[in-house]
């Protein structure tokens, strides 16, 4: 697995390519989704370097699989915990929920695996709805 600086926008970024991924179905709405939220400019990386964390990411989970019959482990707690650990910024862990959860969302329905995922992060990261609401809401 690729290191990135901790709070870094590639560690926002692969966190966030772990969610598009986590239910084994990307989907172009999800793609669509990173224009429409601007995470682009909120995480401080350009498309093309994200689309590269996103690639470097499947490559490296891909690099992980079992080898005795190739699984492909795509939620895996060791891992996540140490995605997760790579941001300790609590206003860019607020961040990046707020943008999981509108991913998450963005093909029509939460899928299991990506509700497992966002309870997770936001318990091990001490963060509610609330945190999240009271950041973004418009006034």
């Amino acid at each position: 697995m690729r290191t990135y600086q901790r709070n870094s926008p590639e560690a926002i970024a692969r966190i966030l390519a772990m969610f598009m991924i986590t239910d084994g179905n990307m989907d172009e709405r999800e793609l669509d989704a990173l224009e429409k939220l601007h995470t682009y400019d909120l995480i401080g990386l350009d498309r093309r370097r994200f689309t590269q964390i996103l690639t470097d990411y499947c490559d490296d989970i891909s690099d992980e699989a079992d080898e005795a019959d190739g699984t492909i482990r795509l939620i895996d707690k060791a891992r996540v915990d140490t995605l997760l650990e790579d941001i300790t910024d609590q206003g860019k862990r607020i961040l990046t929920c707020a943008i999981a959860i509108d991913l998450s969302k963005s093909d029509g329905e939460i899928s299991d695996p990506e509700i497992a995922l966002l309870r997770y992060m936001m318990q091990k990261w001490h963060i509610s709805l609330e945190d999240i609401e009271a950041r973004f809401a418009k006034s």
